[in-house]
């Protein structure tokens, strides 16, 4: 509220442009809760009106009721992967956009020693950028073919010329390599064009929410071409994307074979143990990427491993439940 206050946000952009905006968000991230908790109550309703029962001793295979819960579980998982790649990300943007406006501070890059590769062949480096004038000191850029070094340019420091959409390059020399010759080029300024742009070096790390699914994949691509020191949070969202849909399967198991029995405690015992699980499973997915952030487990492992350890669960479940 003191943010609004302060930087004058407007009520409607409030409601609309920030809160209205989390609901896709809450609504993916708490879908497996959801899902789980109808499984456990329309489940415990047929137990506790002895309709399991009547349905396994009538010939009925414990696999055959499961069905029904699968194909259904089939399109909440396509419905949530929809949903967190291409509906969820528009939104995303909105509500970010709104936060860099009214809640968050101007973004400072502080990375020193800045390498990229801007394409294949082709390298940069800056001592440091200054995100809010737009200039990279002591510039350099190298270019090789077949492994050999065939120019480089070095200069003091470039900026971004917002008329012409271009870098300057200012007090630079240019050094060619050509077989056992050189050739040196100086020169107060020339404009370049270097295939990156400010917004490269602004980029906070949710920036991908902002992002469809194929619009991250080739992010990431690019991130690796280029480079990039960490691009662990980039992986944990495109793996997150996958994981979080196919837990609707291993919750629908679950919540099958707990609330199948006709138990003393009836459906108010189910859900409540619905709700332990789900919550669990929550908890476990948010703690889990911290191991991939910090360096110590491979990001793919680290996002599947709720789903790894809750499918083990459903298993033995599944294994002792009465059919």
């Amino acid at each position: 509220m003191d943010d609004f206050i302060e930087k004058e946000a407007p009520l409607s952009a409030i409601i609309f442009d920030y809160y209205l905006n989390f609901i896709p968000f809450f609504a993916n991230l708490f879908s497996c809760l959801f899902t789980f908790i109808a499984v456990i109550y329309f489940t415990s309703r047929m137990a506790f009106n002895t309709e399991i029962i009547a349905m396994l001793s009538s010939g009925v295979s414990f696999n055959r009721l499961l069905v029904p819960y699968f194909i259904s579980a089939l399109i909440i998982a396509i419905f949530s992967f929809v949903l967190n790649s291409f509906i969820i990300p528009p939104a995303n943007k909105v509500r970010l956009e709104f936060e860099d406006t009214y809640i968050r501070n101007p973004y400072r890059n502080y990375d020193r020693d800045i390498h990229k590769q801007i394409k294949p062949g082709t390298y940069i480096y800056m001592e440091n950028y200054n995100s809010m004038y737009d200039i990279g000191y002591k510039f350099s850029i190298e270019h090789f073919e077949n492994g050999l070094l065939k120019s480089k340019l070095m200069s003091d420091y470039i900026k971004w010329d917002t008329t012409t959409n271009k870098w300057v390059v200012n007090n630079y020399y240019i050094r060619y390599i050509e077989e056992m010759n050189e050739r040196i080029e100086t020169g107060r300024k020339i404009d370049t064009v270097l295939g990156i742009t400010p917004a490269d070096f602004k980029r906070r790390e949710n920036v991908v929410e902002k992002m469809n699914y194929f619009q991250l994949n080739e992010f990431i691509d690019e991130q690796i071409m280029q480079g990039a020191d960490n691009i662990v949070p980039y992986l944990i969202e495109k793996y997150r994307r996958i994981s979080i849909p196919f837990a609707s399967f291993i919750l629908t198991l679950i919540g099958v074979s707990v609330a199948s029995r006709k138990v003393k405690g009836g459906i108010g015992l189910h859900i409540g143990i619905g709700i332990l699980i789900s919550f669990a499973y929550i908890l476990f997915m948010q703690f889990s990427t911290v191991f991939a952030v910090s360096g110590n487990v491979n990001p793919m492992l680290a996002v599947w491993i709720p789903n790894i350890f809750f499918a083990i669960i459903s298993i033995f479940l599944y294994r002792i439940t009465p059919k």
